[in-house]
């Protein structure tokens, strides 16, 4: 009699460990994709097909024409997608949202200007930075949103998104951040405009563009301050190990025969392909 408890019990406990499992024994997220690692290559292959998060709203990295997305970011993941001889689809979602849509399985990889942090590293692969660039401010253009240096940022409202490195910036130097979710460059800028904002931290491009959209708002790019060098990747799931290889593979061919150079000039009118020559002031104690 003991021996079938014991046996009952057993047969209890194995069935219980197997429970979050497939049939093929590996593990399954939310929307049923394998977490097991280079499954979601696998996947990718089979299917033929790519999913990429962006915003659609990050002019000119992301953003739409007429009825049509493109932009630095979306083209580079096009010419990626088609190296690899793959279909590509866009999910356009707010840049807080992107880290954990691609944990979820709702989408592959994310291109959407994002940085490769430390802590990022800890959850995510990156590729290879297929962008450099800058960080600088948008400020009004009669005071300078009287922001002289960084330390300046105190008590000022910056406008950023919730989880970008840049809102860490402004919180890091007492600024208060104001998000927006998925909104477009016009909210931010046009806030500083009225006064709501003082300061948008952003990258060097994409204001650059983003100010010139709206010549009728009375901001500008900080003259005086640049500072802390930056590198924008293809965010990746944690573990991906042939995925990142066969994005890096193309992304180097890219670079070798001029792709990115090309895709940059085109919308930024600069070659962000490659590292800035400038002198930057960077910041220490950051947390990222």
């Amino acid at each position: 009699m003991k021996d079938i408890i014991l046996i009952i019990l057993f047969s209890i406990l194995l069935l219980s460990a197997c429970g979050s499992s497939s049939e093929d024994g590996t593990d399954k997220n939310e929307n049923g994709k394998s977490t097991s690692d280079d499954e979601r290559w696998e996947e990718i292959n089979t299917d033929g097909e790519i999913v990429v998060g962006t915003s659609g709203t990050l002019f000119p990295a992301s953003y739409y024409e007429g009825d049509t997305l493109t932009g630095f970011d979306v083209e580079v993941m096009r010419e990626v997608a088609k190296r690899l001889n793959l279909d590509i689809t866009f999910e356009t979602m707010g840049v807080d949202s992107m880290l954990s849509a691609i944990q979820s399985g709702r989408i592959d990889v994310a291109a959407n200007q994002i940085e490769s942090t430390e802590k990022r590293k800890k959850e995510f692969n990156f590729s290879e930075p297929y962008k450099y660039s800058y960080t600088t401010m948008v400020v009004r253009k009669d005071d300078n949103s009287e922001i002289n240096s960084l330390e300046d940022l105190q008590g000022k409202k910056a406008g950023g998104g919730a989880t970008t490195v840049y809102s860490q910036i402004a919180e890091h130097f007492g600024a208060e951040v104001v998000t927006y979710g998925n909104a477009p460059n016009e909210a931010y800028l046009r806030d500083v405009h009225n006064g709501r904002t003082d300061v948008v931290i952003n990258d060097y491009y994409l204001q650059k563009f983003g100010i010139a959209e709206f010549p009728e708002f009375d901001i500008h790019l900080h003259p005086e301050l640049r500072f802390r060098t930056t590198e924008q990747s293809i965010v990746i799931p944690k573990g991906e190990t042939q995925l990142t290889t066969e994005i890096n593979q193309v992304l180097k061919e890219m670079r070798n025969d001029g792709t990115l150079s090309d895709l940059a000039i085109q919308y930024f009118e600069e070659d962000a392909s490659k590292k800035p020559n400038l002198e930057m002031e960077e910041i220490e104690g950051l947390d990222l």
